[in-house]
């Protein structure tokens, strides 16, 4: 069995992680060191604004003034990535750091590993980190399902959770 934890929107997160007061107002995050500085991560509330990924900040702001704009902060994401590994080590002694803000677990005792996936998303939320995490039979189908969950999911058999799923879904992995 293995077990995918993934951090949603990784780089937002990290860039506003030691900043609470941001979680309730609109946020877009920019790349300052790409050409063309564009909205690369979002919020719900900027979402709900209208603001949209791949807008330029500009854009954004004229869709609300209310809008905060930051920028990645790189030394804050490998921070975020080596916490995120360390409590993906809690459960077991074979963990890949997957991509950024996912780390998967390979399971050789099957015993227990629900009540400590919870336990260990329990931990990161005790930290201001938000996270979501799957487990299933294979690593593919864990990282899928960890992107759907809310913010834990089973999955028992791969066939019966990914044959209702429209192809769309392929696109969040």
């Amino acid at each position: 069995m293995f077990a995918t934890i993934y951090l949603p929107n990784f780089y937002l997160q990290a860039a506003c992680r030691h900043q609470a007061e941001l979680t309730r107002q609109p946020v877009a995050l920019i790349d300052d060191q790409e050409a063309k500085a564009v909205i690369i991560q979002l919020n719900q509330p900027a979402e709900d604004l209208g603001v949209r990924i791949g807008m330029t900040p500009s854009q954004g702001l004229a869709r609300s003034l209310a809008l905060k704009v930051k920028t990645r902060l790189r030394t804050q994401e490998k921070l975020l990535d080596e916490l995120l590994f360390q409590f993906a080590c809690s459960l077991a002694p074979y963990v890949e750091a997957t991509a950024p803000g996912v780390a998967t677990v390979q399971f050789t005792n099957r015993k227990n590993i629900f009540r400590d996936v919870e336990r260990v998303l329990a931990q990161l939320e005790e930290t201001g980190i938000n996270a979501q995490a799957a487990i299933a039979p294979t690593p593919d189908v864990s990282f899928l399902a960890a992107h759907l969950a809310r913010p834990i999911l089973a999955v028992d058999e791969a066939k019966d959770f990914l044959a209702p799923l429209p192809i769309e879904t392929l696109a969040l992995a």
